[in-house]
């Protein structure tokens, strides 16, 4: 890993940051909203919805946080990014009430491509798939008390790039606060691929199918992370399940194929214990914030994260990733599972991808 190593070298770069107040991240424009009632051309011109200046600043007015968040309006999809390149994307910071984990789409497009490259529920890309902040120490995302969303994931882009947020609540969700942290750059190298994240839910999963991670990926490029989130609908350890990762044209069987669930995800011998860690992770929400429910019983919520960074998995023209759901009944027999699962997968490829599958109604997503 370089990224240490990285920090002594003087680059060519310009550092901009993107928030409510500055919506384009331009140079000397940060902290600029005036206290009018008429929304600024740049508000305009990006499409967010105009709220009017910040009520707790209306005796000190500009430089003093007059807009320092945006509401998203019920059934809208609202820009927070669309910025020409070349450049490269360093950190996002994002904060909302986690009721709307899973109401809010997230989307990024890459070179004014028409179908997304991310695409999942705001609260599974940050690694909290049951609408429940987590303290998460990983490096390529980050979330602190009280529910802070950090992406480190490095993602450049040649041409544009878009970044969009779906609300899908009823009602309009005010309070979204955001911070984007971008370079530009004079050029992206040749060999650097593009930033893709996709999300898949299976409520509950078929008796004896494996479930599917992520498919359909043509060209090549490397997986770097999996985050999942899975409840039980059955008592007992239900960790037993390989994952396997089919490369550049396997079949039947993988090429990479684990030992366990809770060994892939760094773990050993059913856990039976949190911990987040730089690249691995894992949290019974049962068993935290101070709730005495017994581990590995029904109804039982876990979330997982592995990331690649170290070890990426390549791959030169396709990619499939999947996991078995597999635990234990009587006489000593595995039992297939039918349990929640959801996932989002991380990886790099050039483009173009594949579309993705549609990603499903509110209904289908919703967390109960």
């Amino acid at each position: 890993m370089s990224m240490m190593s990285d920090i002594t070298k003087l680059k060519n770069s310009k550092t901009r940051l993107i928030t409510a107040e500055n919506v384009y991240g331009e140079k000397g424009k940060g902290g600029m909203a005036k206290l009018t009632t008429e929304p600024p051309e740049e508000i305009v011109r990006i499409g967010q919805h105009w709220d009017g200046p910040s009520h707790a600043a209306r005796e000190l007015g500009e430089k003093w946080k007059v807009r320092p968040c945006i509401t998203l309006l019920s059934g809208q999809e609202t820009t927070i990014m669309d910025i020409d390149g070349p450049g490269r994307i360093t950190h996002i910071w994002i904060t909302v009430n986690p009721a709307f984990y899973r109401d809010i789409i997230l989307r990024m497009y890459w070179d004014h491509e028409e179908k997304p490259s991310v695409e999942t529920p705001l609260g599974d890309f940050f690694l909290c798939g049951w609408k429940t902040p987590l303290n998460i120490l990983s490096i390529p995302i980050n979330v602190n008390p009280k529910g802070g969303l950090n992406s480190y994931f490095q993602m450049p882009f040649r041409k544009h790039a878009k970044i969009t947020v779906e609300s899908r609540n009823p009602g309009n969700v005010g309070g979204f606060f955001y911070a984007i942290t971008y370079e530009i750059e004079d050029f992206v190298a040749e060999e650097e691929a593009y930033f893709h994240a996709k999300f898949s839910r299976k409520n509950p999963l078929p008796y004896m199918e494996d479930f599917v991670i992520l498919d359909n990926v043509k060209g090549k490029g490397h997986y770097v992370g999996t985050q999942l989130s899975w409840q039980q609908n059955t008592q007992g350890w239900w960790g037993e399940g390989e994952v396997k990762m089919f490369i550049d044209g396997d079949t039947e069987y993988p090429t990479y194929c684990g030992t366990g669930t809770e060994d892939y995800f760094g773990g050993a011998w059913g856990f039976f214990g949190n911990f987040s860690a730089p690249f691995m992770g894992y949290q019974d929400l049962m068993t935290i914030n101070e709730n005495t429910r017994p581990t590995n019983s029904v109804g039982n919520r876990h979330s997982m994260y592995r990331f690649h960074i170290l070890d990426p998995v390549r791959f030169e023209k396709d990619l499939k990733v999947t996991i078995q759901a597999l635990g234990w009944r009587s006489e000593g027999r595995y039992l297939p599972l039918q349990d929640d699962l959801s996932s989002v997968a991380y990886w790099y490829q050039m483009e173009p991808h594949n579309p993705f599958e549609p990603i499903g109604s509110r209904d289908e997503l919703e967390i109960i």
